[in-house]
């Protein structure tokens, strides 16, 4: 039987509405496993594993990982790391409506259901301001602001004093892209979990602190 109260989550939001910053939080909070589907991608690649070798083939020819390989990536994980035995954060997954359908059958398989998917909610405008003064360690993949969160030396990451990066595509064309992409895609697979009555929409407007006692707030109704 699957536990109730083990965390099963998404975690979704455009561009810059905060994830970087309370997918960590979770995680650490619940010690569970943060899956992100890039990471998991290449890591799977540079493990050569039965999927990496496949996603690289396929990368390298300059066509799209199939959904199959990722779902199948998510459920190697879910089986052989040891954090997802206390839960798990999927982070950038599923992005349509087919591969939420996908997922959902693996899980259901599995006998591990979510019981949330969390979506941080704010206006695009607001994001352009965020996104262009966004800083990331690449290596942890935490995020900083030049304004609204800086690092306690300029452009240097505060845990381990390694430099920060602006990434090349932070910039307001590239982002508005971006933003019409993300909904275009997005808005269906809300609704295919709000059918489900396990999505919860948090106002990333508020401040990180605020964000973070709103999500601790659907925890507590959820597990």
């Amino acid at each position: 039987m699957s536990d109730d109260k083990q965390l099963r989550m998404i975690i979704m939001g455009p561009p810059g509405a905060g994830k970087g910053t309370q997918a960590p939080a979770i995680q650490k909070k619940f010690n569970a496993a943060h899956l992100s589907t890039g990471d998991m991608l290449r890591a799977a690649v540079a493990a050569k594993t039965s999927y990496g070798v496949e996603a690289k083939k396929l990368m390298d020819a300059g066509e799209l990982v199939p959904d199959e390989i990722v779902v199948g990536l998510i459920e190697e994980n879910l089986k052989t790391n040891p954090l997802c035995q206390n839960g798990f954060i999927l982070d950038g997954f599923p992005r349509n409506c087919a591969q939420a359908e996908k997922l959902d059958a693996m899980l259901k398989a599995m006998d591990k259901p979510l019981n949330s998917v969390i979506e941080l909610v704010v206006d695009d405008k607001l994001l352009v301001d965020r996104i262009c003064g966004r800083l990331i360690h690449p290596a942890s993949g935490r995020s900083y602001h030049k304004v609204f969160n800086p690092p306690k030396v300029p452009m240097t990451d505060d845990i381990t004093g390694e430099p920060l990066i602006q990434r090349s595509d932070d910039n307001e064309e590239a982002l508005k892209k971006r933003l019409v992409a993300f909904h275009e895609q997005t808005a269906p697979v809300s609704n295919y979990y709000k059918k489900q009555g396990i999505w919860y929409g948090v106002d990333a407007a508020q401040s990180p602190e605020a964000v973070w006692d709103s999500i601790n707030a659907i925890f507590n109704k959820t597990l």
